[in-house]
């Protein structure tokens, strides 16, 4: 078994605990990474994950809970929650993982945590999702779109005030003459 997916098994464990709980994520993440003899490279690779996805839960929950044509999150087991939040993590947001291996790897921890039925109905989940996202019809992708838009007003904004201030430079030179 790799580190990577040593690492993603880690994180899985990790979030499993924490949901629902006020519990320290740095603290769960040193007691397992101590209970499974974790080396260093899984268990910085497992902190990235689950400060991830803690930190973008909602945008993943909404870019899930759009995708899915099945199950509302609430009636998915949370351990399926959690896979799919981490494969959406990777795929959607941190994109340092090739889309296949990121799949491949959840369905994966879906045979291990949830049974191997689970694996099937995760790969449907994770298609949908991805189809969402290549459609760019995701909350991320309109998220990513409106912030583009916004960085265009504002570079038109701030070509438009340095016209009116050349403008009126120009002007109160005339004036002064």
């Amino acid at each position: 078994m790799g580190k990577r997916h040593q690492a993603r098994e880690l994180a899985l464990k990790v979030l499993f605990q924490l949901e629902g709980t006020d519990d320290d994520p740095e603290e769960v993440v040193l007691y397992h990474a101590s209970e499974n003899g974790a080396g260093e490279d899984v268990t910085n690779f497992a902190r990235q994950l689950v400060d991830g996805v803690i930190a973008n839960r909602d945008r993943l929950d909404a870019i899930m809970s759009e995708a899915s044509e099945h199950w509302k999150l609430d009636q998915m087991a949370k351990v399926d929650r959690i896979i799919l939040r981490i494969a959406v993590y990777e795929i959607a947001i941190d994109r340092k993982v090739p889309t296949k291996a990121a799949i491949n790897e959840s369905i994966e921890l879906a045979k291990t945590f949830s049974g191997d039925d689970s694996g099937n109905d995760l790969l449907a989940e994770l298609e949908a999702t991805m189809g969402k996202l290549a459609e760019g019809t995701s909350p991320l992708d309109e998220l990513v779109a409106a912030h583009q838009r916004a960085v265009r007003l504002l570079a038109d904004a701030q070509s438009r005030l340095a016209n009116l201030k050349a403008r009126a430079e120009q002007t109160a030179r005339l004036l002064a003459e």
